[in-house]
C-alpha cells in the first residue's frame, strides 16, 4: 500500500458559497495562486492556513481535507 495522498474539496466548497479564489484568498490573507496550487493538490497547507481556510468556508478541517490510500 502507498503513501496516503491528501485530497481536498475546497474547490468545490468555494464554489458552492459562490466565491472566487480571489476572495477566498482575500478572506485568508494569502495570494489568488496559492488558493488555485492547493485546490489542484499541488501545495499542501500548513495547519494554520487548512484552519483559516476551515473557517472561512464554515467547516471543520477534516471536512475540507482528508487523507485518501493508494490503491
Amino acid at each position: 500500500m502507498g503513501e496516503p495522498q491528501l485530497i481536498n474539496s475546497l474547490k468545490v466548497e468555494r464554489a458552492r458559497r459562490d466565491l472566487t479564489q480571489e476572495d477566498l484568498a482575500a478572506l485568508v490573507g494569502v495570494s489568488r495562486k496559492t488558493i488555485n496550487t492547493i485546490e489542484r493538490g499541488k501545495f499542501i497547507p500548513s495547519t494554520w492556513l487548512a484552519l483559516k481556510l476551515a473557517r472561512a468556508l464554515g467547516m471543520k478541517v477534516e471536512e475540507l481535507f482528508q487523507l485518501e490510500e493508494e490503491s
